[in-house]
């Protein structure tokens, strides 16, 4: 993994930095996995719904396989590629019977390994198997949540979960975020972590990169008029100047739990995040 930080010849350059993956061994995407992508930048019918969101570069969607669901049939990687659609890197798999498919990567994944889905694979990085059958202690990425519905958790750059314990049907998992949560025992999870963790090192550095990405300018509540947010008004540099932070639609913010009590997946969490 490499960062390149550039000379700060400018305001806009300094501090400016980007990563670049030593895994990466080609620029260009498989075509019969990409799709054209409409942007719709926050906006419901013409209407913002969404704030800071807006302008882009194009950019193709790449069809990654989240399900994995070719059981038994080894694939070898063919290539490791960035996705401009997330934070990790992706793997371009070609079956044995021919089909080729995009999945995540994992930070040991390399061109001309053989990985499989199965059962019970081998405990190897990359292979992915049903939680049951992944020894304690065991760093995996890209778990099922609900059996056969594909990766739903540990998908983005640098992220792993630890298993403490499996029994009773399901698998303890210790979360990046310290959270420990049981999954059914039946889902699949990969070995191993996720690409890329040295994603969030990266300096963006200037405004005009940030557009690039499709991000606004984020103007402050204070530096407005009260009518305009609850934090605005004042002479001169104000404080928030009310009991508790608010959104400018009122609502209270910074601090304040949103999970909803009556969430269904509550009574899976045995240690919350928020829990020393």
């Amino acid at each position: 993994m490499a960062i390149k930080v550039y000379k700060r010849n400018t305001a806009g350059r300094r501090n400016m930095s980007v990563i670049k993956p030593e895994q990466i061994s080609r620029s260009t995407s498989e075509k019969s996995l990409t799709v054209k992508m409409n942007y719709k930048a926050g906006r419901s019918a013409g209407k913002i719904s969404v704030r800071h969101k807006g302008g882009r570069t194009k950019r193709l969607y790449r069809m990654v396989d989240f399900r994995q669901d070719k059981l038994d049939i080894p694939g070898n990687i063919a290539a490791i590629e960035r996705d401009p659609n997330r934070s990790a890197l992706i793997a371009l798999v070609h079956y044995a019977d021919g089909e080729k498919r995009y999945v995540l990567a994992t930070s040991k994944m390399k061109v001309g390994q053989t990985i499989i889905t199965a059962k019970n694979a081998p405990i190897e990085d990359g292979n992915r198997l049903q939680l049951k059958n992944i020894p304690s202690s065991t760093v995996v990425c890209g778990v099922e949540f609900v059996p056969g519905k594909g990766v739903q958790m540990i998908r983005s750059a640098g992220n792993g979960a630890l298993i403490m314990a499996v029994e009773d049907g399901y698998a303890q998992l210790k979360m990046p975020s310290g959270e420990i949560r049981i999954v059914n025992a039946e889902g699949y999870a990969t070995i191993g972590q996720i690409s890329n963790f040295e994603h969030s090192a990266r300096r963006i550095g200037k405004a005009g990169r940030a557009r690039h990405m499709g991000k606004r300018p984020a103007v402050r509540g204070s530096a407005m008029n009260p009518v305009d947010h609850p934090h605005g008004g004042g002479e001169g540099k104000q404080g928030v100047g009310l009991k508790y932070p608010k959104t400018p639609w009122g609502r209270p913010a910074l601090g304040v739990k949103t999970r909803k009590k009556s969430k269904v997946s509550n009574k899976f969490i045995i240690k919350s995040r928020h829990k020393k």
